[in-house]
């Protein structure tokens, strides 16, 4: 098969969807995987490799990296210094120093690095930025993520702030278009785990605009919502099913004097969008071999993953602090 060399560094659960879409994308060839487990077997025959130099000698265009966060900045650097593209799998980095040293030997070398954040490739997301981007909504009052369901056993090397709330970080700056000014925030370990496994965040955008994140891995059932608040209604979209709701500010009171008292002084049309549903991994993969093959396309910068980890980092320091903690400005990519 002609095209693009890719190789994939770890099989775990989010590495194996990785695998299942690199083995169809279109104009790549999935050449080996890396995974040190005893045993571990790639699709349609792709070999699998126990050492990062076995992989590197395949010779590989890019790489994905799915392996932990905490070896995220090791395996970065050493694929930069070879002059392989990556796509690294969110977050970036395990602290605001690493993320830093990835973007600058990747910069260094002039490569295309980017973050796993795949979120922004969900439909109802793609659909609600493009919505708040024409200005259907108004001026953008406040924004509230809920992301929470059950321990995920395969995590073990952080927390809930940056394994599951850097998605709503991302997201909320990437759908208003607006960075992060401050935040304050509480967390609570219940599961005699050394890391966080729940955070309630409150957060002030640019333009005074607020946010709220709950997060947790302490639910029995799984919650993945958005919704924006405006000068003309709401926006609630559920990004496990794709979905996207618009709930309108109604101009039509009511004359009934008890039934008003239940609904408020309005009311107002309610629209279910009908969007094209597309998997968000099979479309961030081909955003970012598109960004490799030197066109122009939407990625996720490494510059863009490590404000995401910046602003991750001031969660935790809010926790730990009991204060609120100013998020300073950063260039975006």
């Amino acid at each position: 098969m002609s095209g693009l060399r890719a190789v994939l560094i770890g099989l775990g659960a989010m590495g194996r969807n990785h695998a299942r879409v690199l083995s169809l994308l279109d104009g790549v060839e999935l050449v080996g995987i890396l995974d040190p487990a005893p045993g571990a077997t790639g699709p349609h025959g792709v070999p699998v490799v126990a050492e990062l130099d076995e992989l590197l000698a395949l010779r590989p265009d890019y790489a994905v990296v799915a392996c932990p966060t905490g070896l995220h900045e090791q395996i970065g650097l050493r694929l930069a210094a070879e002059g392989v593209h990556a796509l690294i799998e969110k977050p970036l980095a395990p602290s605001l120093e690493a993320s830093a040293r990835l973007v600058e030997a990747f910069e260094a070398k002039g490569l295309v690095g980017a973050v796993g954040h795949i979120e922004r490739y969900n439909p109802a997301l793609q659909s609600l930025r493009t919505r708040l981007e024409a200005g259907e909504l108004g001026d953008i009052y406040q924004i509230v993520t809920r992301r929470q369901g059950p321990f995920p056993g395969r995590i073990a090397d952080v927390g809930v702030v940056m394994d599951l709330a850097t998605h709503d970080i991302d997201l909320t700056a990437w759908v208003t278009g607006l960075p992060y000014e401050h935040v304050a925030a509480r967390t609570v370990s219940r599961s005699g785990r050394p890391h966080e496994d729940m955070v309630s965040a409150v957060a002030g955008l640019s333009g005074g605009v607020v946010a709220n994140h709950l997060v947790n891995w302490l639910s029995p059932f799984k919650e993945r919502s958005t919704v924006i608040t405006g000068e003309r209604g709401s926006y609630v979209a559920d990004t496990l099913t794709a979905d996207l709701t618009f709930y309108a500010n109604g101009a039509f009171g009511t004359e009934w004097e008890a039934l008003r008292a239940f609904r408020g002084v309005a009311e107002g049309d309610m629209v279910r969008y009908a969007i094209p549903k597309r998997e968000p991994l099979l479309v961030e993969h081909e955003r970012f071999r598109d960004a490799v093959e030197g066109k122009q396309s939407d990625i996720v910068s490494l510059r863009q993953g490590m404000r995401t980890v910046q602003v991750a980092a001031a969660v935790l320091q809010s926790a730990r602090e009991g204060i609120t903690v100013p998020v300073p400005t950063q260039g975006e990519a």
